[in-house]
């Protein structure tokens, strides 16, 4: 099977071709300019791995939590080109896809979301499949959900700007403040939900985005 994957939910913009169990990628930290690049590195890994759009069997991309404007462009680019290769998508959460990319069993994900809070989620790998102890939620740093037994590793950048009210929240062991979502891991979960028969219509395809507002008005920025 072939999964081409793509994930631009933050300033990294980053694709994957998975191959029957083989994984190549492409990523780049790239800022706010996903829209200019993304579709030039997919050219360029699938020409890389000798392989054309039609010979893809799916497209995943990673849905979210992240930027708005992130989350739209991986959605809006899977959808379009699942579309042309008349393929099926698979939309994987990317603090599922830090998760998978730890190396971790029991993985406390996190992203900042700005504005104080951050997007976070717990899971853990039982039986070699994740399973979702506290689902992806938009909370304050000091307000996150108490989680069940020890021995948590956490990821993402929301421990770079609440590592200091998380770690002693959860006694980390391990954290990776620099761990941000990648395609690799989108691909290796998506792989997963192909084989069940989880994917959708293109159409039907859907951001996760939590929460509404992306921005502080001026008043509150100024409080």
């Amino acid at each position: 099977m072939n999964i081409l994957a793509i994930e631009t939910s933050t300033e990294y913009c980053s694709v994957a071709l998975w191959q029957d169990g083989t994984v190549v990628e492409r990523s780049e930290l790239v800022g706010q300019k996903h829209s200019e690049v993304l579709i030039p590195m997919i050219d360029e890994l699938l020409q890389a791995a000798g392989h054309k759009l039609q010979a893809m069997d799916g497209i995943a991309f990673g849905k979210g939590p992240g930027s708005f404007t992130g989350v739209r462009i991986a959605c809006g680019v899977a959808q379009g080109l699942a579309l042309g290769a008349e393929v099926k998508v698979v939309g994987v959460c990317t603090l599922q896809a830090l998760a998978e990319a730890s190396g971790r069993d029991k993985v406390i994900a996190a992203l900042d979301a700005r504005m104080g809070e951050l997007y976070l989620a717990a899971y853990e790998k039982r039986e070699g499949a994740w399973i979702e102890v506290v689902a992806p939620c938009l909370c304050r740093p000091d307000v996150t959900p108490m989680l069940p037994g020890k021995d948590w590793a956490g990821v993402g950048n929301g421990f770079a700007v609440a590592g200091a009210i998380l770690q002693p929240r959860y006694a980390l062991q391990h954290v990776d403040a620099q761990a941000m979502p990648q395609a690799a891991a989108v691909a290796r979960l998506a792989a997963a939900e192909f084989a069940k028969g989880n994917a959708v219509d293109a159409a039907l395809a859907l951001p996760l985005y939590l929460r509404d507002k992306v921005a502080l008005t001026t008043r509150e920025r100024a409080a």
